[in-house]
């Protein structure tokens, strides 16, 4: 009995293990195949990407200036009298020879009449004196006139001659008051406040003016630069006009491009400048007299070079470095040389090749041969 309990114990056992081994023999396939499969590929660093563009980039020098008149006039009265009417509107847009301001003109019609009058008189009395002299001339030969009545005459004539003169001058400028007393406009330009009210007396020797009249079409943009550039400058100009673009205080805001004028003629030995003047046709009229802008003065055109969004160039230990993204969605680190970033574009002189792709965003967290995921800018605030 006892042996065949033994027996018994021993072919459970061998069977517990045969089932066992079955069932391992059944699972080793579903785990051997788990452990064949390869890996799923890790994502990708979401970056924005970029395009490098050739485009045509200014070589300028910048500067700050300050907008003058091309002409600017203080408007004064020329003679005295009250002002009688008042013929144009504050800031009102006027050409050479409008009437502006009418100062009473009758005191000196009076005093016109009145050397007219005098004229008249003298030239009166020097007929009465010619005819004198002529008698005289024919009568001293023979004695019946003595030489010294004759000299006497014929000072007389001299003398009516020269009072005509005299009334002719002072008919002239009674004539010129008249005309004083009609202020026209010298020049075309804008009107400015008017200074004086219609009533007021005015005089020839007042300080104060009556109104300004400024040339604003064309306008001038006066500003400075350091000397180093003057020899740039000229070589430049030379060869033509060069030219000069005003921008607002934003650095972003065009305001009008106008050319290089004058360059002066000596540099500010106290500031080391040399002094230049753009002029502008300034037909919109958005340069106005005494507005600061900033001056851009174009020297030449870079042709075709390679551009980039400037936040795409990275500095690093070595220099500037871009990511450039791979056909198989990595990204190469490449050194590049850049000539200059305005306006928020860097022009690369070296390393680029237009058409390529470039990390534009998001290069913080990638490292030589990344794998990237290509998205889409984010758009800006609404507004």
């Amino acid at each position: 009995m006892r042996k065949f309990v033994i027996g018994a114990v021993a072919v459970a056992v061998v069977g517990a293990g045969g089932a066992a081994a079955f069932l391992g023999m059944r699972e080793f396939p579903r785990h051997a195949a788990a452990a064949d499969a390869p890996a799923p590929a890790a994502a990708g660093i979401p970056v924005t990407p970029g395009t490098v563009v050739a485009a045509d980039v200014p070589v300028f020098l910048t500067g700050i200036g300050s907008v003058q008149a091309y002409n600017m006039v203080t408007i004064k009265s020329r003679v005295d009298g009250q002002i009688t009417a008042v013929n144009f509107a504050e800031g009102q847009e006027v050409k050479a020879g409008d009437p502006l301001l009418q100062i009473d003109a009758r005191p000196y019609q009076a005093l016109l009449e009145q050397v007219q009058a005098n004229k008249a008189k003298d030239e009166a009395q020097l007929v009465s004196a010619e005819a004198d002299l002529a008698r005289y001339t024919s009568l001293v030969g023979s004695g019946y006139q003595t030489r010294q009545s004759f000299d006497q005459q014929k000072a007389l004539v001299g003398q009516l001659q020269a009072s005509i003169k005299a009334d002719q001058a002072q008919i002239d400028a009674a004539q010129l008051n008249i005309t004083y007393s009609d202020i026209r406009a010298p020049i075309s330009g804008r009107l400015g406040m008017r200074l004086v009210d219609i009533g007021n007396i005015v005089h020839a020797a007042d300080t104060s003016g009556l109104v300004t009249i400024t040339q604003t079409k064309p306008i001038f943009v006066s500003f400075t630069l350091s000397q180093e550039n003057l020899h740039k400058i000229h070589e430049k100009q030379a060869l033509a006009p060069l030219v000069t673009l005003a921008y607002g205080g934003d650095q972003v805001t065009r305001l009008s491009e106008g050319k290089l004028a004058v360059i002066d003629n000596a540099i500010d030995q106290t500031t080391g400048t040399i002094r230049l003047k753009a002029s502008f046709a300034n037909e919109d009229e958005r340069l106005w007299p005494g507005e600061f802008v900033n001056v851009r003065l174009i020297l030449s055109i870079r042709k075709d070079v390679p551009t980039v969004p400037s936040q795409t160039v990275q500095v690093g230990p070595n220099g500037n470095y871009v990511y450039v993204i791979t056909s198989e969605q990595k990204v190469e680190r490449r050194p590049v040389e850049v000539a200059a970033v305005q306006d928020g574009i860097a022009v690369v002189t070296k390393g680029l090749s237009p058409g390529e792709k470039v990390v534009v965003d998001g290069q913080y967290r990638l490292t030589e041969g990344a794998r990237v995921r290509l998205e889409e800018p984010k758009a800006g605030p609404a507004g």
